[in-house]
């Protein structure tokens, strides 16, 4: 049951415009009580929405922050399908859209700082914004399978030097919603092309969210972590496009092995890791040790790194049995993955 469904639940959409010209949102959700700690942000990945985070599960990251007194704010940035969509890079992310986000939740709510949750491409861009000091006011940040160090596997390494630039004269986006509506020739052939080779499930939604974000049979989540619901009705409604723009900004960062620049923005610098991060947040890192989206490397060097930098501040959870979107998703995440991540945030909380 998602938690707009549940008893009790006040939900609020609150829009917010960026520095250049586009409505996004934040997904304000209270229980009947009030909250009794600070803001947490959510911030989703890539070709999704907010809604990623309420999977048909028992319960939810959001009903588990909710129910432990925190504020909860899910972010739609520009990757959102729930927005118009657009040729997207990770720099316009990092400098439009979650500095705004933060800024949006602190004046709703009155609070002098946020703790956030990031996942995936919302990490990225997220940490973007950290390192190069746009969002001073954020104390805390968890960041779900990457963050300035993505580490793929060869499979995709190979994808993304290769197929990419043939990708992008055919297409200008993926999308796994074409297994049902493909918008024309191409699209259908790479639909098909993908159920010939992916036969991991019956699942068209699924075998295209495989060949559109990673390698593996599946990619983003063990098969049995899932339930029925999740993976039958909830994943194919959930996913969409995802443009050519960021792919390639992607294989560049690949390549370089760290986070670096697509296009030259104010404020933001060509390479990630050039300076030391322009932030006090303490990072909290977590990868699910069968994640074939982005290896649990990604997660282990972006520690190191940091950890280098301030000794014994941040932190590393390496997740068993768990891949990429099942640490939200699946049905054990929250007696195996959410105490942990509440445990962190209460930590920020009393450090506030």
């Amino acid at each position: 049951m998602r938690s707009e469904e549940r008893p009790g639940v006040r939900r609020d959409v609150v829009p917010f415009d960026t520095e250049d010209g586009l409505s996004l949102n934040l997904v304000h959700v209270r229980g009947e009580s009030e909250p009794t700690r600070g803001p947490v942000l959510l911030v989703h990945g890539a070709g999704v929405r907010s809604h990623i985070f309420e999977a048909p599960v028992d319960t939810t990251l959001v009903d588990v922050l909710v129910e432990n007194g925190f504020d909860v704010w899910l972010e739609n940035w520009r990757a959102s399908i729930d927005v118009v969509p657009t040729d997207w890079t990770l720099d316009q992310a990092a400098r439009y859209d979650h500095p705004a986000a933060v800024r949006s939740v602190l004046a709703q709510t009155g609070a002098d700082s946020v703790q956030a949750v990031i996942h995936c491409q919302g990490s990225t861009s997220f940490m973007m914004s950290a390192v190069a000091g746009l969002v001073p006011q954020v104390r805390t940040i968890v960041s779900n399978a990457v963050s300035l160090h993505p580490v793929v596997p060869r499979w995709s390494r190979l994808k993304l030097r290769f197929a990419l630039p043939v990708l992008g004269i055919l297409v200008d986006a993926l999308d796994p919603s074409w297994g049902t509506r493909p918008p024309g020739l191409a699209p259908k052939a790479i639909s098909l092309g993908v159920r010939a080779v992916h036969r991991e499930c019956d699942s068209t939604a699924c075998r295209l969210v495989s060949f559109t974000y990673g390698s593996g049979f599946p990619a983003l989540w063990e098969h049995e972590n899932l339930d029925r619901a999740t993976h039958e009705e909830f994943i194919p409604r959930e996913f969409g496009r995802v443009p050519v723009s960021f792919f390639r900004q992607m294989a560049r960062c690949v390549q370089r092995g760290h986070l670096v620049a697509q296009e030259p923005l104010p404020g933001l610098p060509e390479d990630y890791l050039a300076a030391p991060p322009q932030t006090d947040a303490r990072f909290v890192l977590l990868s699910g040790e069968h994640n074939r989206c982005f290896l649990p490397e990604s997660q282990v060097r972006t520690f190191e790194y940091l950890d280098r930098l301030a000794p014994g501040r941040h932190s590393l959870r390496v997740l068993p049995g768990y891949s990429h979107l099942d640490v939200f998703m699946g049905k054990r995440a929250s007696h195996e993955v959410f105490p942990h991540i509440v445990e962190e945030l209460s930590v920020g909380d009393r450090s506030a």
